[in-house]
């Protein structure tokens, strides 16, 4: 009907409120209205004052160009390579995340750091996933970790081992975001075959990178099979047909020896 979102969302309250109505035990009383515009406006303020906040970034960002130059910037001093760029932009976007709410989290970033990688001409959904990512991960990234103060505080403990702990199991969200730029099938751009490939494969990498850095599969991992669940999760996340294959051959010998291991262990315990 060419409604404006905000008159959208408007009507479609006002419809579900009135579907509501039809039926006893979904009806709405007075009091249950005005209940809930009350919790909905205490909701809405972090909401109301983080996307404020960032709207006055966004603004700032359009209104002197700074956007349109960091991007200049990361490429000219990436020298057009678009590893580097990516290394740069992923500082920049860990940066510009830190302690600040999901949602302006994407409004700066993507208004700051992905016109970088556009530049370079990465898919667009690519480049604001990439930066929205790191963003994100900058909740885990020390010094401002808000995600790792909250834990370190529930737990009582200090909050740079907690940092570190943080980031080594976390290591697998550092490195999807290049596979979503290398090998933009994982974000559903392509055809089927590929895209359901590139989803199995990614898949696999990123629990036998997870296994290799936190040293347990089935069971404890010698260092021998940690280093060969990290290298084949590289392998198998890899935009490459030959790669992923040896890598889930080294997943695949790992998960054997562990499986024997364990029935050794369950034969000398009976």
């Amino acid at each position: 009907k060419g409604y404006t979102p905000m008159r959208a969302a408007l009507v479609a309250i006002i419809l579900t409120v009135g579907c509501a109505m039809l039926r006893k035990n979904t009806r709405i009383s007075l009091s249950d209205i005005i209940e809930g515009l009350e919790n909905g406006a205490r909701g809405a303020l972090g909401v109301v004052a983080a996307t404020a906040c960032a709207g006055i970034i966004v603004g700032v960002v359009t209104l002197t160009g700074l956007g349109l130059r960091l991007g200049s910037v990361l490429v000219d001093l990436a020298n057009g390579n678009l590893f580097l760029t990516l290394i740069f932009t992923m500082i920049t976007s860990l940066i510009l995340g830190m302690g600040v709410p999901t949602t302006a989290n994407y409004v700066i970033t993507s208004t700051i750091a992905a016109p970088a990688l556009i530049m370079m001409n990465v898919p667009v959904l690519a480049a604001h996933m990439f930066v929205f990512y790191f963003g994100c991960i900058s909740m885990i990234t020390p010094p401002v970790a808000m995600a790792v103060y909250a834990a370190s505080s529930l737990a009582k403990s200090d909050f740079w081992k907690t940092g570190f702990e943080a980031v080594k199991l976390g290591i697998t969200a550092f490195i999807v975001p290049y596979m979503f730029v290398y090998n933009p099938e994982l974000l559903a751009i392509g055809n089927p075959l590929n895209i359901g490939i590139a989803a199995i494969t990614g898949l696999l990498g990123a629990v036998a990178l997870g296994a290799g850095l936190s040293g347990w599969f089935i069971n404890q991992t010698s260092k021998l099979e940690r280093i060969i669940l990290i290298i084949s999760g590289f392998l198998l996340i890899m935009p490459n047909v030959l790669l992923s294959l040896i890598g889930l051959i080294g997943g695949g010998l790992v998960l054997a020896i562990q499986k024997r291991r364990n029935v050794d262990i369950s034969a000398k315990g009976v």
